[in-house]
């Protein structure tokens, strides 16, 4: 008994030990790991329509960013973790945001990519509820590895893929600009 009282202590102060961040009102792990790799929470913000929260967003890198184009360009293992906050956030709004994000992110020019974001759509068709968390992972030289709530998703290849996915929110013309300057660190 006593082994089963230490052990369940040992759990609750590890899991109190690891380190979060607030982003609005959605608090989000400081570190997450993927296949091995570490990364670490490089930013992010909430999104709000009006005054209501929607959902944040938030970039975790292995090595720290301020510049979009440098995030963009590169080659390493990375994530874009969304956070819903709300109830107005569904599945059919975020392919509607996805859909003219990267319509916007790839100047209208999406034929080499329209096969590989339909796959990816469709890996948003079912309901989304408040708190449910996507991590959108690029994996080094691979391609976009997509879970919710720590569940995989699937796989969309390609690291041009990554680039237009990755500049819906940290594009010339973003989502949204405030979750952009957040993702980067240059504002909160």
């Amino acid at each position: 008994m006593k082994r089963i009282i230490t052990l369940a202590v040992v759990l609750i102060i590890s899991n109190l030990t690891v380190a979060q961040v607030r982003v609005g009102d959605i608090v989000v792990p400081e570190k997450l790991n993927f296949e091995g790799e570490e990364l670490t929470f490089n930013g992010g913000a909430m999104r709000k329509v009006l005054s209501f929260k929607t959902y944040s967003g938030t970039l975790y890198t292995k090595a720290k960013y301020s510049e979009d184009k440098k995030v963009l360009d590169s080659d390493e293992t990375m994530a874009i973790r969304l956070n819903i906050a709300s109830k107005k956030v569904t599945n059919e709004r975020m392919i509607k945001v996805f859909r003219k994000g990267f319509d916007d992110a790839m100047f209208g020019n999406t034929q080499s990519l329209d096969e590989r974001i339909e796959d990816f759509l469709k890996l948003f068709d079912s309901p989304m509820q408040i708190n449910d968390f996507y991590d959108l992972v690029y994996l080094k030289g691979k391609g976009i590895k997509t879970f919710k709530n720590g569940k995989e998703l699937g796989f969309i290849k390609g690291r041009d893929f990554k680039y237009a996915l990755f500049k819906i929110w940290l594009g010339n013309e973003p989502a949204c600009e405030i979750i952009k300057g957040g993702m980067l660190g240059v504002s909160k």
